[in-house]
């Protein structure tokens, strides 16, 4: 079978992706594509979500912060940014999701927009809520450790 005239292949554009979750949340690669499609067929319909054929093509998720990189047709960005920002959730764990960038090749892709996500995490115990509890920090921010989970915090929250 004959490949395509250029003039008629389908193209592409490449949409880095932030990932935020609490430090103990375990997201995998199958599970974000699965929240994906879900979030643009749920937004989109079933035909719309064919049609943006949003596909997972890197991912790593590590300590609570990760980063993706989303293929989807150039004539459906503005839907496929709207479906990954929908989506809330990845199985029983909350996502935080921001968009850094658009670009025409993965490689420029991830030159100009990866690579940023998380910098370094620590343990250690700060004094919050009156309290000594274990939390996560991450330049300016943390996540303390309470009873019922994690609390996410900006340095001058905690001492």
């Amino acid at each position: 079978m004959k490949h395509l005239p250029k003039h008629l292949r389908p193209r592409w554009r490449y949409l880095a992706v932030g990932i935020e979750t609490w430090p103990d949340a375990d997201v995998g690669r199958r599970a974000f594509q699965r929240a994906l499609w879900y979030a643009a067929g749920n937004l989109i319909g079933d035909a719309g979500s064919a049609d943006a054929d949003l596909t997972l093509l890197s991912f790593t998720h590590a300590d609570g912060v990760g980063e993706a990189v989303v293929r989807a047709r150039r004539e459906h960005v503005a839907e496929a940014r709207a479906a990954i920002a929908c989506v809330s959730a990845v199985g029983d764990d909350p996502v935080g999701i921001h968009v850094r960038g658009i670009s025409g090749t993965v490689r420029a892709c991830e030159e100009r927009y990866m690579g940023r996500a998380g910098g370094t995490s620590t343990q250690r115990d700060v004094a919050f809520a009156d309290a000594e509890r274990p939390a996560v920090v991450r330049e300016d921010a943390c996540d303390v450790r309470v009873e019922s989970g994690y609390v996410g915090a900006a340095a001058f929250d905690t001492e």
